[in-house]
Order: C-alpha cells, then sequence, then structure tokens
C-alpha cells in the first residue's frame, strides 16, 4: 500500500515538473500560453488605433536662392490677410473667424499669409512721450498663442509683421512717439530687446512662423513728412537691430516688406537693407536679411518696371538671396493684360519664391475679390503640389 502510494505521488510530481518545464520554455521564448489569443487581440488593437495626424509644417530655411523644408522645396503660395479688425490682436481677437479663415485658405491652396501683429500705435507696444518702450500688453501673447495654434492645426505658414509706417504718423500723439523711438539708437535698441526677442523667446519653436517681416513699407517713414520723413540711417538701425536679435534668440527668417524696389536695390538709390549696410550701422555680423519681400503696385511701373514678367535680379534685387513679391494687386488685370492665375505661374516661371498679393478686408470683413485669389492659389497648388505643400496638405 505505502509502495502504490510512492508510486501515485511520483506521477503526480513528475507530470507537475513536466508542465513546469513546458510553461517555462514558452516563457523563456517570449511567447504566453495564450499567444495566439494575444495576437489576435494584438491585431484587432492595431486596426482600431486612431491614426496619427501627418506633420504638415516644418522649420523654414534658406538653401541658396530657395526655401528649402526638411530638404524638400517650398513655394510661397500666398496672400495678405493682414488684419480682422485694425489692431485685434489683443483681446479683441476673435478666435472663431481666423479657424474658418485659416481652412479656407488652406482649401484653395495658400501655403502662407502674412498678418500685421500691430497695426500702429500703442495698443500692444506702449511707449513714453520721449519713445522709451514702457511695457507689452500681456493679452497680445495670449492672442498671439491662441492665432499660432491656429496656424498649426490648419497647416500654414504665417509670415507676421511687427511694425508698420502707420506707427510713425502724425497729428496722433503716438506717431510722434514712435518717431521719437527710431530715432534714439537707446530706443530702438529697447525696442528691440523688449518686444522681439521676446517674441522670439516665446515663439521660437513654432513651425507654422515661416519668417518675420521686421515693418511693412518703412520707405514711407524716410519719403512722408507725416511720418516725420527719417533718414534712412534711423530707419535701418531699427531694422537691422531687430534682424540681429532674432538670428541671435531664434532661427527664424528674417524680411522687411520694402515699399518700393529703389529702396531695396543698388540699381537706384541704394539697397537700404543690404547686408553691408546693416551691418555697418548695427556693428553686428547678425544684422541681416535672410530674402528680400519687395512690393509691387502699378503706380511703379512707368518708374522701375513690372516685375511678373521678369527675373528678380532682371528687376533689380541681388541674385544670392531668395525673392518674392510681398504684397500686390489681386485684381488688375486689365491694367496688365494679365489674369491673376497668369501672373502667379508668371512669377514662379521668371524665378520668384513666392507671391504674397494684397487683400484688405472690406466693412464685412470679407476680403477684397478673393475668388481671384482662391483661384489663382488652387491652379498653383495643383501645378507645383509637392512646392506649395512639401509635407502634405492641410
Amino acid at each position: 500500500m505505502k509502495k502504490t502510494i510512492k508510486k501515485f505521488f511520483a506521477v503526480i510530481l513528475s507530470l507537475s515538473l513536466f508542465c513546469g518545464l513546458v510553461g517555462c520554455d514558452k516563457s523563456e521564448q517570449g511567447v504566453s500560453p495564450d499567444a495566439s489569443d494575444s495576437a489576435d487581440n494584438s491585431e484587432a488593437s492595431d486596426q482600431t488605433e486612431p491614426e496619427q495626424p501627418k506633420k504638415l509644417l516644418g522649420r523654414v530655411s534658406v538653401e541658396g536662392t530657395k526655401f528649402m523644408v526638411e530638404g524638400k522645396e517650398l513655394w510661397i503660395n500666398g496672400t495678405n490677410t493682414p488684419w480682422q479688425h485694425w489692431n485685434d490682436f489683443t483681446e479683441g481677437m476673435d478666435e472663431e473667424f481666423w479657424d474658418t479663415e485659416f481652412a479656407r485658405l488652406v482649401a484653395d491652396g495658400v501655403n502662407c499669409t502674412r498678418i500685421w501683429l500691430n497695426c500702429n500705435g500703442e495698443s500692444i507696444v506702449r511707449l513714453t512721450d520721449d519713445g522709451k518702450v514702457r511695457n507689452i500688453n500681456e493679452t497680445h501673447w495670449e492672442a498671439l498663442d491662441k492665432l499660432f495654434d491656429l496656424a498649426d492645426k490648419h497647416g500654414i505658414y504665417i509670415m507676421p509683421t511687427l511694425l508698420s509706417f502707420d506707427h510713425f504718423k502724425e497729428p496722433v500723439k503716438s506717431g510722434q512717439r514712435w518717431q521719437g523711438l527710431i530715432k534714439s539708437k537707446e530706443y530702438s535698441d529697447r525696442f528691440a530687446e523688449k518686444y522681439v526677442q521676446a517674441f522670439c523667446e516665446r515663439y521660437r519653436d513654432r513651425n507654422c512662423i515661416f519668417a518675420i517681416d521686421v515693418m511693412n513699407e518703412p520707405d514711407w517713414v524716410f519719403e512722408n513728412s507725416e511720418c516725420g520723413k527719417i533718414p534712412w540711417d534711423n530707419i535701418s538701425y531699427l531694422l537691422g537691430r531687430c534682424a540681429a536679435v532674432i538670428h541671435e534668440n531664434s532661427d527664424f527668417l528674417v524680411t522687411v516688406g520694402v515699399a518700393i524696389i529703389k529702396y531695396n536695390s543698388d540699381k537706384y538709390q541704394g539697397n537700404k537693407v543690404s547686408d553691408e549696410y546693416l551691418k555697418e550701422l548695427t556693428g553686428s555680423d547678425s544684422a541681416y536679411l535672410d530674402f528680400y519681400s519687395t512690393h509691387y503696385y502699378n503706380w511703379m511701373k512707368e518708374h522701375f518696371g513690372f516685375p511678373c514678367d521678369k527675373s528678380p535680379s532682371e528687376f533689380g534685387l541681388a541674385e544670392a538671396k531668395p525673392c518674392i513679391i510681398g504684397e500686390t494687386h489681386n485684381d488688375d488685370e486689365k491694367e496688365i493684360g494679365m489674369t491673376l492665375t497668369e501672373k502667379y505661374k508668371s512669377v514662379y516661371d521668371n524665378g520668384w519664391n513666392g507671391i504674397m498679393v494684397w487683400m484688405d478686408p472690406n466693412e464685412e470683413t470679407v476680403w477684397y475679390e478673393y475668388g481671384l485669389t482662391s483661384e489663382a492659389t488652387s491652379a498653383m497648388a495643383e501645378l507645383i503640389p509637392e512646392k506649395v505643400f512639401p509635407l502634405g496638405e492641410g
């Protein structure tokens, strides 16, 4: 009886050891006893995982005379949507408006839009009576956070413009203050450090920022009495200091929206934003523009020619940088004998790196002649999709 019991327990022990060894063997090979069930569950899990969003925007850089994004060329199929309401990037920003507008622009092939962050005056950058920067309206940063979030969401680049000649207009008291700022190297330095540097530090990781346009049409600050007729040395010093601060605190590209080619070219009255001039005035090797963004309107044609049927160098711009037309008509077909769609294609064929037509909002904040713009930008997106949306469309 004892021998029988011993044999019985021996058999049970042997079976237990065998099962244990088999179980250990599967475990050691990384296979669970329910491997087939797990594989089925894993497959089902993979099928139900939400699709990851595409990366639509990469940081834009310059290689030679081209804009590049992650090794692919970018051509600026652009517009100006400068503001919804004048000086609206504070607590008055309409987030819903920009959400809808960015969606519409991308749907019509637009990959970049130029927006004025501060149209004039001191609702954003507050100055003392003599022109020294006092403080920045904190709601400005909150509004820009929302704006750039929406740009990221829709996959559209923004070229923010920081200043305009409008800041310097009299008889508004703020115009006198801004004239005081630009006449002073100390106050110009303070603007670059207090506002431009703060902008770069806050947004340096935002790929939706294509480039920073330091100032809209500084030419009129030099030419117009209402803007003070400030000498170019003062104007270009401020532009150069801002460019240097941007380059030293971010890898954003920098440009200036020059109104007339005669101030952007050695062919006429000298390039007031050339590398040599900006570096000479500021004493900084970081004071330079990464590309040129000249503006063109048809009153200029008889004096300086027509840019849309010639290359940037033939128009008078230096050959060493990318060049875009940063502002121009979108409704001048009768004057030039060329549709807007033909204008966009001609600019591309002649070696420009992009075009951004002007669209001023009317009283209902509907972009002027938007149908012409959408037709042209849609045609370019169809012609060169790999350059308009190098990383994929929004």
